[in-house]
C-alpha cells in the first residue's frame, strides 16, 4: 500500500431529423490525475471512454473543476505548482507556483478563487483565478491535506493531517476562524449540499467525523472501511460515498441517519472519488489498479471499470459539469432562443424569449444539480426574482410542449 503522503438548430419543429451540433453537454468529462506519469486522463462520463491525456506538472495529485466547467485546476505535489487546463482545447493554459507539496484543491463557487492545501509548509495558497497568481497565503496548521468549500462559498474547511484538526477559513477575509478536533489522521473532506454537515475521513481511525457546521462541533462518528480517503455527497444530499483505500471498497452512507447503508467492492486502493452532476454515477480512482470504477448510485453496483494512467489519484472534484463536445442529435431540439439579462445579476433577471413560451416551464438548478427555482411562465419577457439565491453559478432550462426552448448558465453576485 502506498503511503498517505505520496497519495496519502435555431428553429423549433415537429419533424425528426439528424443535425450536427456543438453544444455544452452536462456530465461530460472526468479528469483523473496520474501521479507517476505526470499526466491527466480525460474520460467521457456518458460512455466511460478515455478521450485524451494531458501532460501536467510533477506528481499531479488534487483536482478541482471550476463551476462553469471552463477550467480544471491540478495540484502538482512534486512541482509545488498548479496546472490550469482549459477545457475548450484540453491544453495547460497556466502554471502557477504555490506552497510546498500541494495536495487538496478547491475552486470557489463564483470561480474567482482557488484554495490549495500545501502539505509541505502548513499553508493554504489562495489563487486569484482572474490574474492567475497567488493573492494570499494562510497558515492553517501542520500538513494540510483535504480541502472543501461550503455551498454558499463563505467557508473553506481544511484537514490538518498531523494535528487531527479541521481549520475553518472565512473566505471574506481569508483568515482562520476556528479549528475543530476530529479523528486520527484526517484526509478527505466534503460539505453536504445543504451546507449543514461536513464529513471528514480519518485514515487511522477508520471513521468519518460528522461536523455540525452551525456549531463547529463533531455531532457523530461513523465507522467505515479501512483507511478511508476520499469522500463525496450526491447532489440531492441523501447519500455520501467514502473510498476506503485499505479495504478496496466504498462505504455508502445514509446522510440523514449518519449510518452506513451498504458497501461496494471496487478496484485495489481506491483513493479519489467524485460524482456526476446528475448524481447517477460515482467514480472511484483505484490507485493500485490504474483504473477507475464507475458506480451506479441507484443500485450501488459497479457499472464499468476504465483503465487510466499510472498510479492515479484524482483527489477532489474531478468531474466537469460542462465541456465542449461534437456529435449527432436525433430527436428534440436545442435552441439559443432565450436571452437573459443582466448577467451577472443581483436581484431580478429577465428571460427574453425569441420564440413562444406559452405554458413553458423554467427550471433553475445550482452547480450541485439541486433545483432552486421552478415556474410555469407565459410571454416574451419574464422577470424572475432571484434575490433569494446565494452568490455563485446557476444553470437554467426552458422547456415547452415541443422541446427545449433554451438553456444556459448565469452568475449571481451580490
Amino acid at each position: 500500500m502506498m503511503s498517505y503522503k505520496r497519495v496519502c438548430s435555431r428553429g423549433l419543429g415537429i419533424a425528426l431529423f439528424l443535425i450536427f451540433y456543438t453544444i455544452n453537454m452536462s456530465s461530460q468529462t472526468a479528469y483523473i490525475t496520474n501521479s507517476s506519469g505526470n499526466t491527466v486522463t480525460v474520460i467521457d462520463v456518458s460512455t466511460s471512454m478515455v478521450l485524451s491525456t494531458v501532460n501536467v506538472g510533477s506528481y499531479p495529485f488534487g483536482v478541482s473543476v471550476s463551476p462553469d466547467g471552463n477550467w480544471v485546476y491540478i495540484s502538482n505535489n512534486g512541482g509545488n505548482s498548479v496546472s490550469v487546463i482549459s477545457t475548450s482545447d484540453g491544453s495547460v493554459a497556466y502554471t502557477i507556483a504555490v506552497g510546498g507539496n500541494p495536495d487538496g484543491i478547491v475552486v470557489s463557487q463564483d470561480g474567482n478563487k482557488v484554495y490549495v492545501a500545501n502539505f509541505g509548509d502548513g499553508t493554504v495558497s489562495v489563487i486569484n483565478a482572474v490574474s492567475h497568481s497567488v493573492s494570499a497565503t494562510i497558515n492553517v496548521g501542520i500538513t494540510p491535506y483535504g480541502i472543501a468549500i461550503s455551498p454558499d462559498g463563505s467557508r473553506v474547511y481544511v484537514a490538518n493531517y498531523s494535528l487531527n484538526t479541521i481549520a475553518v477559513i472565512s473566505t471574506s477575509g481569508d483568515t482562520v476562524l476556528t479549528t475543530i478536533g476530529v479523528g486520527n489522521k484526517p484526509l478527505g473532506i466534503a460539505v453536504s449540499p445543504d451546507g449543514t454537515k461536513v464529513y471528514v475521513t480519518n485514515a487511522v481511525s477508520n471513521t468519518v467525523s460528522v461536523i455540525n457546521s452551525l456549531t463547529d462541533t463533531v455531532s457523530a462518528t461513523i465507522i467505515v472501511g479501512s483507511s478511508p480517503y476520499g469522500v463525496v455527497f450526491i447532489p440531492d444530499g441523501t447519500k455520501a460515498y467514502i473510498a476506503n483505500q485499505g479495504s478496496d471498497m466504498v462505504s455508502v452512507i445514509d446522510v440523514a441517519a449518519d449510518t452506513v447503508l451498504t458497501t461496494v467492492a471496487v478496484g485495489h486502493g481506491p483513493v479519489g472519488i467524485s460524482v456526476s452532476p446528475d448524481g447517477s454515477k460515482v467514480y472511484t480512482v483505484n490507485h493500485e489498479y490504474n483504473s477507475v470504477s464507475v458506480i451506479n448510485t441507484l443500485v450501488d453496483t459497479v457499472l464499468a471499470t476504465v483503465p487510466v494512467g499510472v498510479s492515479p489519484i484524482g483527489f477532489g472534484n474531478f468531474i466537469s459539469s460542462y465541456s465542449i463536445s461534437s456529435g449527432i442529435i436525433s430527436h428534440g431540439f436545442v435552441s439559443d432562443g432565450i436571452t437573459i439579462y443582466p448577467n451577472p445579476a443581483t436581484t431580478i433577471m429577465t428571460f427574453h424569449s425569441q420564440l413562444s413560451t406559452l405554458n413553458s416551464q423554467l427550471l433553475i438548478t445550482d452547480i450541485m444539480g439541486n433545483e432552486v427555482y421552478k415556474e410555469t411562465i407565459n410571454g416574451i419577457d419574464n422577470n424572475i426574482d432571484i434575490s433569494n439565491l446565494s452568490n455563485g453559478v446557476y444553470f437554467y432550462q426552458m422547456n415547452s410542449e415541443i422541446g427545449i426552448v433554451g438553456k444556459g448558465k448565469f452568475v449571481v453576485i451580490k
